[in-house]
């Protein structure tokens, strides 16, 4: 298992792949976005048991640390991984939000997450907050721009309202991931960025 300050590309690769797959049974189905959001809620829930109980239960414990090992950090060895608040990120942002934005918060959590953390072990020389710092923030706050830009082109003209739309909707992906420190950042991105978009969205309409 990897520390928090390695790299750590398995567990990145895993946290979109998780993602992605997702979205794919989502479309593939053509869920309604509330249904998807019960059954996410659903399996958050059930996650969060299956933690508490190898917390709890050590031989248990062992064997799940066998099979997730490629994708667990050192730190979860004896605390609640990220994968139920993966799961319940994405479902609360299903249940509370407007579909468009709810998908585009939870490519936030799907690509910026990883993508930043990388950047900020690696080229992270000024530190923000805790272990956040202002390149992996950077890098996060481009992704976002980059996902919201390619996402809202598909329902909207491309333009100048795009463009300032994309930029503040970046700029609260950014936001979103900088607030992990005090909660898990599978939550914090898609639920805050969700919130943040469906503001921009009044003033800017696009989704």
């Amino acid at each position: 298992m990897a520390l928090r300050s390695e790299v750590h590309l398995t567990r990145k690769l895993w946290h979109m792949g998780t993602g992605l797959s997702g979205l794919s049974i989502y479309n593939h189905f053509s869920l309604e976005s509330r249904d998807m959001g019960i059954y996410l809620m659903a399996l958050g829930l059930a996650a969060l048991l299956v933690e508490f109980t190898r917390l709890n239960v050590s031989s248990f414990n062992a064997i799940v640390l066998k099979v997730m090992k490629p994708f667990m950090r050192e730190s979860e060895r004896n605390s609640l991984s990220g994968f139920p608040f993966y799961a319940l990120g994405a479902a609360i942002s299903l249940l509370l939000f407007e579909e468009k934005i709810a998908i585009l918060s939870i490519l936030f959590l799907i690509f910026a997450d990883p993508i930043s953390s990388f950047f900020g072990i690696l080229y992270g020389k000024d530190k923000i907050i805790s272990n956040k710092s202002l390149q992996g923030c950077i890098a996060g706050f481009l992704v976002c721009y980059i996902l919201t830009f390619a996402y809202g082109s598909y329902f909207y003209r491309p333009g100048v309202d795009l463009l300032v739309f994309s930029v503040l909707a970046g700029l609260f992906g950014a936001l979103s991931e900088l607030c992990s420190i005090v909660i898990d950042d599978n939550l914090t991105i898609p639920v805050l960025s969700g919130l943040g978009i469906t503001a921009i969205n009044i003033l800017i309409p696009i989704f």
